[in-house]
């Protein structure tokens, strides 16, 4: 118990020895119980099941993410955790429905840059606030991005896309999943540091948009590592760079688009994180801080996490939270300067 805890019994039990006629002694142990109570309640969380809420169908990244963790996750708080799968509106219908969840740290969201920044920056209206409606607990992994083109264009480098590009100003088209997705406006930036012009296609979904860069009919994209470098393997699309800024454990030899002169910094990262309702207790967040952090540097977790293409990050649930604002305040420049709206 904190000691600015046990600075409130002493009125607590004046004013229960004033209301109801109490000992002092008496009402000075009943008041240290009332306000105590709420402290050993959240010592001993989790003593129920908890919903990890994913905001999208099964089978993406988030989904991903949550199933190798589950398990681990389940022994480490030693209660059952259920994941429920919450899709819609670019991951805004879990995060509503978390947003409105009772604050206890049974139901939290496992939500990702869209849901928590870029939407802020491409939606007239949000049914949350990503910075006043959620309790930060810890970011989780980060989401590796590959810059790719159809095997046919004659590059191999990004430095020689550049050259390419400037030597057939508006012939080369990159897709996306829509207008506003990560790969739009990860695009854009890189357009806009390199002063290349190439032509947006965007598409309803990530699955059109592969399907048509194997085809041919679309030359560049800048997509999730785990459902591209398959097909790079196969020698169907080359993979040029990779849009973090580190190089990825899967691929470590593949460069990152930041060692390109000239594009220094550059980072297109997508990322998941943990967070509950809005008011969480501070003893809540910290135990759930401890256990994903712990999880996730197990051995066998962080291989199964790496080989999708996920690369573990952890931190405090501080950082997170300065991390949200920021990735709010950078997205939602991208997206105001090149007029992005959501689809």
């Amino acid at each position: 118990m904190t000691t600015r805890t046990v600075s409130f019994i002493k009125p607590a039990a004046h004013a229960l020895h004033r209301a109801y006629g109490i000992s002092r002694r008496r009402a000075t142990w009943l008041g240290a119980a009332l306000i105590a109570a709420p402290f050993f309640a959240y010592a001993a969380f989790p003593d129920k099941p908890i919903r990890l809420v994913v905001p999208a169908p099964p089978g993406g990244a988030i989904d991903f993410f949550a199933r190798v963790v589950q398990q681990a996750l389940s022994e480490t708080l030693g209660q059952q955790i259920i994941i429920d799968n919450k899709g819609g509106a670019s991951t805004m219908v879990g995060g509503s429905f978390v947003a409105n969840a009772p604050p206890d740290g049974y139901t939290l969201l496992l939500g990702n840059i869209a849901g928590l920044a870029i939407n802020a920056g491409i939606y007239p209206k949000m049914p949350y606030d990503a910075t006043k409606d959620f309790t930060p607990i810890v970011r989780t992994v980060d989401v590796n991005y590959v810059l790719v083109v159809h095997s046919s264009l004659p590059v191999k480098t990004v430095a020689e896309l550049l050259a390419y590009a400037r030597a057939n100003p508006g012939k080369l088209t990159y897709g996306s999943a829509g207008s506003g997705s990560l790969p739009h406006l990860g695009t854009e930036i890189f357009k806009v540091r390199t002063g290349i012009d190439m032509v947006h296609v965007p598409y309803k979904g990530g699955g059109p948009m592969v399907n048509d860069v194997l085809g041919g009919s679309l030359q560049v994209v800048l997509g999730d590592q785990a459902n591209l470098m398959p097909h790079v393997t196969t020698g169907r699309l080359r993979a040029l760079a990779v849009a973090t800024t580190r190089r990825s454990s899967l691929a470590p030899d593949l460069p990152t688009i930041a060692e390109t002169p000239g594009l220094a910094g550059f980072d297109a990262t997508a990322w998941q994180g943990l967070a509950g309702p809005a008011g969480m207790p501070p003893e809540v967040v910290a135990r759930l801080n401890d256990a994903f952090n712990k999880v996730m540097v197990m051995p066998a977790v962080r291989k199964k996490l790496v080989e999708g293409g996920l690369e573990p990050t952890g931190g405090t649930p501080e950082q997170f939270k300065r991390f949200i604002s920021d990735e709010i305040a950078k997205w939602g420049k991208v997206a105001k300067d090149v007029g992005a709206k959501a689809d």
